[in-house]
This record gives C-alpha cells, sequence and structure tokens, in this order.
C-alpha cells in the first residue's frame, strides 16, 4: 500500500503479512479522498477510523494534514504496528486496542469522519449496528459523515440515513449522515 497524497506522498508501507486484514487498495482509497476533499477541508478534521488494521486510511489522512485521528483496532498486532508506523511518519494517531462495538457504545467524543472498514464477511446486521450505534451515541458533528467500506455483495440500501454509495471494482463505500444533510 502507499499513502497517495499530502506529506507523504508516494510513500510505500508494507505492512507484515500476518496481520489478519484486507487494506483498502490504493485506487478505492485515492477516489474516497478526492470525494472527502470536495467535502472538507483535510487537515481540520477529527477523524475515527475503525477496524483500523495496517492503518492505511489513517496515514493517508495524516499526511494531508489532518492532527485528530483516533484508530480503533482488536487486534494488537495491528495496533503495535500502527504505533510503529505512525512514529516513523511523524503523525499523530491516537491507537486504541478495543472491540469496535464496545469502544462506540462507551466513546463520548464526536467526529468529522468516521471511518469503518470491518470484514468483508460480516453479516449485514454487524454493519447496521455499526451505523446504530454511531447515530444513537451522536459520535458525529452536524456535518459529520459515516463512511463503511465494504463488499459490493453487502447491501446497505435500507437505511435511511444512507446518502451516497459509491463503488471502485469489487468495494463499495456508503456514506452515511443525519437524514436532514444530502451528500451532493
Amino acid at each position: 500500500m502507499r499513502i497517495i497524497s499530502g506529506k507523504h506522498k508516494s510513500k510505500r508501507i508494507h505492512a507484515p503479512n500476518k496481520l489478519p486484514v484486507r487494506p483498502t487498495t490504493d485506487m478505492a482509497k485515492e477516489a474516497l479522498f478526492n470525494i472527502l476533499n470536495n467535502l472538507y477541508y483535510i487537515n481540520d478534521l477529527s477523524v475515527l477510523d475503525l477496524f483500523s488494521g495496517t492503518g492505511n486510511i489513517s496515514y493517508e489522512f495524516a499526511s494531508r494534514g489532518t492532527t485528530n485521528i483516533v484508530a480503533v483496532d482488536a487486534h494488537y498486532g495491528c495496533i503495535r504496528f500502527i504505533n510503529e508506523t505512525s512514529k516513523e511518519l511523524e503523525a499523530d494517531i491516537n491507537t486504541i486496542k478495543s472491540d469496535v462495538y464496545k469502544f462506540l457504545e462507551n466513546s463520548k467524543a464526536t467526529y468529522d469522519v468516521i471511518f469503518a472498514d470491518p470484514p468483508y464477511g460480516f453479516e449485514t446486521e454487524k454493519f447496521e449496528k455499526i451505523i446504530d450505534l454511531v447515530f444513537e451515541n451522536n459520535l458525529l458533528n452536524d456535518d459529520g459523515i459515516l463512511i463503511i467500506e465494504h463488499s459490493k455483495h453487502t447491501s446497505l440500501e435500507n437505511d435511511t440515513r444512507l446518502s451516497y454509495q459509491k463503488k471502485y471494482g469489487g468495494n463499495m463505500f456508503s456514506f452515511f449522515e443525519l437524514p436532514s444533510k444530502e451528500l451532493e
């Protein structure tokens, strides 16, 4: 994987093979950040990266100037790798080793962008639980957005908070917001 833009543009990051991860492809990540660049000033954001795995998405935000990043993953090896890599990149990424659902249930912080990349094998109910916890616990700021990366075979279209979906190869990004706001 590589960092697409910003201070560390083109830097390649090599994660150990033993980590149980499936990093977002460079093509999909570039497309995602093109969308985000049209919505926000990236360096002003507060970001929560759920199921952060290798930290791929967190590094991209950090490279583009975001300084308020929280990365959550239940796997110790992933957290250790993110800590090591963020130190090397001089990126301020706050890592938390936790079950994502427990973290969402107990968090009091709010974010502009919450990005979740759970395992593609998740049942739809597990994806829906992420969405429900984010909105029930008011974890998004007023103009905030929840983005879930999932397989194109997973359907999340029935949620009223879904505002936009974009497909890149086998990847799909679903964008969720408070129902009163629409994504353009």
